[in-house]
C-alpha cells in the first residue's frame, strides 16, 4: 500500500492491521450450520434504481462470502424517530439518523436465530456521535448487525460508480461483522477509508490475506470463489473488475 495522502485513513489512525495467523488465534465470530444467513433489511423508501443497487449488492454479498443472503421487506423508521436519534447536519442542513439506534433498537431486536448477520440498508444519511459529520456505515460485532446509508454513495455517480462503491462498503462492514480489522498492507476492499475519494481507490474484493481469512472462515475454495466473483462482475457489466477475477483464478490454477 502507497503512503497515505494526509486526509486519508492511516495517516489519521494508526492501525497494526491483522494477519492471517492473528485473526484465527483471536476466537473470530464465525458463520455456523446453524447461524449462516446473511439477512438484509431495507429502512425508509428506495427507488427503482436503488432497489436495484440493493439486489445486485445482495448477490454479491453470496458470492463474496459463501452465504446464503435473505432480503427481508421494507421497514418504515419515521415512526420510531425522536429528538435523540436524528439531528439536521448544520453543514449540509440534511437530517440524519444516529446508527446506534438502528443498531440497538431497529436491528437487535429483530435479528434472526439462524442469522449470521442482519444488515440494514437506508437513504437517510447516518452519523454515529455528536462530534462526528458522517459515516457511511456502522456494526456492532458482539450483536452481529450493521446498517449503512446509500446516501453519499449514489452523489456525483453513474450507475456503475454508485455500484461499486456499494458493493465496496457492503463486504468491507460485513468482513468487520466477521471480526476482519482493517487491511494495512494492500490496497484491499477492507483497508479503512475515510472518503469516498479514498474509497474510489479500493478494489471491491480482499487482498491475499484477507481472502485467505474468508476462505477459511466459510470453507470457500479460492478458485471457486475467483470463478463466482467474475461471472457476477460479467452480468454486472463490471469489466475492468470480470477481468480481474478471471486473472485471479487463472493464477491460483497455475499454483
Amino acid at each position: 500500500m502507497s503512503k497515505p495522502k494526509p486526509d486519508e485513513w492511516l495517516a489519521n489512525f494508526k492501525e497494526d492491521g491483522q494477519t492471517f495467523e492473528q485473526y484465527i488465534n483471536s476466537s473470530p465470530i464465525l458463520p455456523t450450520a446453524d447461524r449462516k444467513i446473511l439477512y438484509i433489511q431495507p429502512l425508509g423508501k428506495f427507488d427503482q434504481n436503488q432497489m436495484k443497487i440493493i439486489e445486485m449488492t445482495a448477490e454479491y454479498m453470496r458470492v463474496f462470502f459463501n452465504l446464503p443472503v435473505k432480503p427481508l421487506k421494507e421497514k418504515a423508521l419515521a415512526k420510531q424517530l425522536s429528538l435523540k436519534n436524528h439531528r439536521v447536519d448544520k453543514f449540509s442542513k440534511i437530517t440524519q439518523i444516529r446508527t446506534r439506534f438502528i443498531l440497538d433498537e431497529v436491528l437487535q431486536p429483530e435479528l434472526p436465530a439462524d442469522a449470521a448477520a442482519l444488515i440494514a440498508f437506508t437513504n437517510e444519511d447516518l452519523y454515529p456521535e455528536d462530534d462526528v459529520r458522517y459515516v457511511f456505515g456502522q456494526v456492532n460485532i458482539e450483536t452481529r448487525v450493521g446498517v449503512w446509508s446509500l446516501f453519499r454513495l449514489q452523489k456525483f455517480a453513474d450507475f456503475e460508480q454508485f455500484l461499486t462503491r456499494t458493493l465496496k462498503i457492503a463486504v468491507h462492514e460485513i468482513g468487520h461483522l466477521f471480526s476482519i480489522k482493517h487491511c494495512t498492507k494492500y490496497e484491499c476492499v477492507m483497508s479503512g477509508t475515510n472518503h469516498l475519494a479514498e474509497t474510489y481507490k479500493r478494489p471491491i474484493d480482499a487482498c491475499p490475506e484477507c481472502m485467505a481469512k474468508i476462505c477459511w472462515m466459510t470453507g470457500y475454495e479460492p478458485q471457486k470463489r475467483y470463478e463466482h466473483l467474475a461471472e457476477f462482475s460479467k452480468k454486472s457489466g463490471l469489466k475492468k473488475e470480470s477481468d480481474e477475477f478471471t486473472r485471479k483464478k487463472i493464477a491460483v490454477n497455475n499454483n
